[in-house]
């Protein structure tokens, strides 16, 4: 009798319970070692993507083709982590001691594509993960890298809300509602900025020789 080739979850679901959840759970105390002393961190979270999630992902198509031929090895985010800071100006401060301490495979800085929308802006890594957080140099299955965003507490709760709505089939992303997340997101836009503005008006001035 022909042995049956393991689903895409069986896969990934052995992955997820062997190896992702403790190389998430080392890597999140490694960045707060690394990063964590910077006075203006909210927080510091690593997750290793749900099985859930995962299947959703690699089921997913652009014009009736699979985007993923082989989602266990094309999959960034099986291990994801996320820095939330306050401000704006901390995010390009946090991403040079990111490059400091992790080796990067890609990063780009993700913008809206014009400039009468607003969006989930955010600063995107693909890293090498860190030696110390692999479970067995000499075999075992688990990703190299994980993707690492860096944003602000507003960027963070509104792409949450989005995000969640996208995993959400049965509520329809239309026209109207697609209208309600722009608006939502201007004005996350909005309170970045002024409160950037704020901040950086309550810092001391340098005195002039």
């Amino acid at each position: 009798m022909t042995k049956r080739k393991p689903t895409i979850k069986q896969l990934y679901k052995s992955r997820y319970e062997a190896n992702l959840v403790d190389i998430a759970n080392k890597l999140e105390a490694d960045l707060w070692q690394n990063i964590g002393s910077y006075p203006r961190i909210d927080t510091i979270k690593c997750r290793a993507k749900s099985i859930e999630r995962f299947c959703v992902k690699a089921r997913k198509e652009n014009n009736g083709i699979k985007k993923y031929s082989d989602p266990i090895n094309q999959i960034q985010d099986q291990i994801g982590a996320r820095i939330v800071t306050f401000y704006l100006d901390d995010v390009d401060k946090i991403a040079r001691k990111i490059e400091k301490y992790y080796r990067p495979v890609e990063k780009q800085k993700i913008i809206p594509d014009s400039d009468n929308k607003f969006g989930y802006e955010e600063r995107h890594y693909v890293l090498f993960l860190p030696v110390a957080t692999l479970p067995n140099l000499n075999g075992g299955d688990f990703p190299v890298f994980f993707e690492l965003q860096i944003t602000t507490l507003f960027q963070h709760a509104w792409s949450e809300a989005e995000h969640d709505l996208n995993y959400k089939p049965n509520i329809p992303i239309d026209r109207e509602n697609k209208r309600k997340i722009a608006f939502t997101a201007a004005q996350a836009w909005g309170a970045d900025n002024i409160f950037n503005e704020l901040f950086s008006s309550t810092k001391p001035k340098k005195k002039n020789k």
